[in-house]
């Protein structure tokens, strides 16, 4: 059962763990994966943790590599640090990405989306003012000195699909 140690803090992936340990091991390949609903008709992805699919409530899924390409839905700058190790990041921001392989899907009001920091190119956090609601995103890997790779997304090159928000200051 290998235990990872990122910024102070024991983190614990057991081989057990069917909700996770895939995602994890994907990771450290440098690839991105979600899961994918295995029922007939259905072959949504989610990004969510959760044994059933949420549109079909079907337990059967596999693991399906995804571009790590999207959009920033929502995000939020983290100003206070509740967790000690990241006292030296803040501010920081947590993003919310609509994944394009799903993005709209299976309604307007749902798509493909997962939670992640948002770092530079120093695999530093990127600074808030850069931030907004419609930036394109892609994914970068954080790996750590003994072996875990975190999914995160840093921003694209690529121009926003449509018009960029950003909250008022």
């Amino acid at each position: 059962m290998p235990i990872y140690e990122y910024r102070g803090l024991a983190l614990n992936v057991s081989e057990l763990d069917s909700e996770y340990k895939g995602y994890f091991d994907a990771a450290q390949s440098h690839k991105l994966v979600v899961k994918k609903c295995g029922a007939d008709g259905c072959g949504l992805l989610r990004g969510e943790p959760g044994a059933a699919c949420p549109w079909c409530a079907s337990l059967d899924w596999e693991w399906q590599e995804v571009s790590g390409k999207g959009t920033i839905y929502s995000y939020q700058v983290i100003t206070h640090a509740i967790m000690p190790a990241f006292r030296d990041w803040v501010p920081y921001t947590v993003v919310l990405v609509e994944l394009d392989e799903q993005s709209g899907e299976p309604n307007p009001e749902n798509g493909l989306r997962i939670t992640a920091n948002l770092l530079d190119g120093d695999m530093q956090p990127e600074d808030p003012e850069n931030v907004g609601i419609g930036k394109r995103v892609e994914v970068v890997f954080l790996d750590t000195d003994d072996g875990l790779s975190l999914p995160q997304f840093r921003l694209s090159d690529e121009a926003p699909k449509g018009e960029v928000w950003r909250y008022p200051v």
